[in-house]
């Protein structure tokens, strides 16, 4: 396999206006053919999409979706750049698959890793350094271990970083990058609530002996 040089990574995102990330994978995907690793990038979706990513998205729809049995419910709002795009059908897919994606992921809170707080990053790494498994561990491995695993719990509650529930190859934000190349506009995910019937509610724990009892009016 080609070695993947920074330089021809940064070549095919002046390119292409995809991540570096999705630039690298492309590349290596490709065994370092530049041609080829944009022709892939375009075919997932992915190039073109990053340059649209600064524009205002102020249109769209807030989408739902209620799990059979009606035990989980989700509220997704995602925007774009029109009001003619937000009623495109491939939009309006994407919502709804979107909020599909949220009801079936309980962990996820929030939409990207860069919406977590300050505060709780501050914690996990608290608590991260002070495990058992780290103790006789030098100070800079030490912080290479901790941060790998903050990195791995931050995108486990990240929507956008998660693998797509259809297409386990591809992660949301893929997805959401398809969308975009497919569009034309910009897409973004602003917020979301899911709902779980009962959750936060305490539950009244009952004898079964008792409650036969007190239904016949006997003793248990």
């Amino acid at each position: 396999m080609a070695e993947i040089s920074a330089k021809m990574v940064k070549e095919l995102r002046d390119k292409t206006g995809a991540g570096m990330m999705d630039c690298k994978k492309a590349l290596k995907e490709n065994d370092g053919d530049m041609t080829k690793a944009a022709e892939w990038l375009r075919q997932k979706g992915i190039a073109s999409a990053d340059k649209k990513s600064g524009r205002a998205a102020t249109e769209g729809i807030v989408g739902s979706y209620i799990h059979t049995g009606g035990r989980v419910g989700v509220l997704v709002e995602v925007n774009c750049e029109t009001d003619f795009v937000a009623r495109r059908e491939e939009f309006q897919e994407l919502v709804r698959n979107i909020a599909m994606q949220i009801a079936a992921c309980p962990n996820v809170e929030y939409v990207s890793v860069d919406d977590i707080p300050a505060a709780m990053v501050a914690k996990e790494k608290e608590i991260e350094m002070k495990r058992d498994d780290l103790g006789n561990k030098p100070d800079n491995i030490k912080e290479k271990i901790v941060q790998g695993r903050i990195d791995k719990r931050l995108k486990e509650l990240s929507l956008v970083d998660q693998p797509y529930i259809r297409d386990q190859n591809i992660s949301v934000e893929e997805l959401i990058k398809q969308t975009i190349s497919t569009l034309g506009e910009n897409i973004k995910v602003r917020r979301f609530a899911r709902f779980v019937l009962g959750e936060g509610l305490e539950k009244e724990e009952t004898n079964f002996a008792d409650e036969v009892a007190a239904q016949t009016g006997g003793k248990a």
